[in-house]
């Protein structure tokens, strides 16, 4: 018997929650393949982990591959988009993950239009604790690290998962020195449609 043609989704671990999610209600029929968000200090580190698991992916794959990364997770100049096409695969519509939380096609820019605030969905306030604790470790003191965001206004929660009270906890917990200065309760449909939008690009 034919095995099941299934589409995969290559993203960056950011956005983990919201397509784990989607996946166990029944919303996407996809298998789903992540690159650690922790790469992302380091576009090197970003561009080689991700090559490796695309190569593998595209070789056991019997599907659509889509790449769930936005334009800027390469660098500034088109470098994500140039990958994708490389490989011979769409990637989503989106400037970067929050993009993709915000539905794409660059409404986070629309957003923050001053770029002054700092968008955070459940995988960035991981990332942000992981890296205070990282940069810490090397040496840096807790003066210097909140200096990082000194040219934030405020935070914005991006609650994608329902999870709005406990994400809020733990940016407070994280000590980085910015308000919180809203709540959006946006669910999961945002990056249902960007990722719908790009598989059905792909067909």
């Amino acid at each position: 018997m034919d095995k099941k043609t299934r589409d995969c989704l290559v993203s960056c671990s950011v956005l983990r929650e919201e397509l784990e999610k989607l996946v166990k209600q029944g919303s996407l029929d996809v298998d789903l393949v992540f690159v650690s968000k922790y790469f992302h200090v380091d576009y090197d580190a970003v561009e080689k982990n991700l090559r490796r698991v695309l190569e593998h992916t595209l070789k056991g794959s019997n599907g659509k591959v889509v790449l769930v990364y936005g334009d800027l997770c390469l660098g500034p100049n088109g470098e994500m988009k140039k990958l994708a096409q490389e490989y011979g695969i769409v990637k989503v519509d989106a400037v970067n993950c929050v993009d993709c939380q915000l539905g794409g096609k660059g409404k986070s820019l629309e957003a923050d239009p001053e770029h002054n605030l700092m968008f955070m969905g459940p995988g960035m306030i991981e990332f942000f604790k992981h890296m205070k604790g990282e940069l810490l470790k090397q040496g840096m003191d807790e003066a210097a690290l909140v200096g990082m965001f000194s040219g934030i206004k405020g935070f914005v929660l991006l609650a994608t998962c329902g999870n709005a009270e406990k994400m809020k906890n733990e940016l407070e917990a994280a000590g980085l020195g910015v308000p919180i200065i809203e709540t959006k309760n946006i669910g999961l449909a945002n990056v249902k449609q960007v990722v719908f939008d790009a598989i059905h690009q792909a067909k």
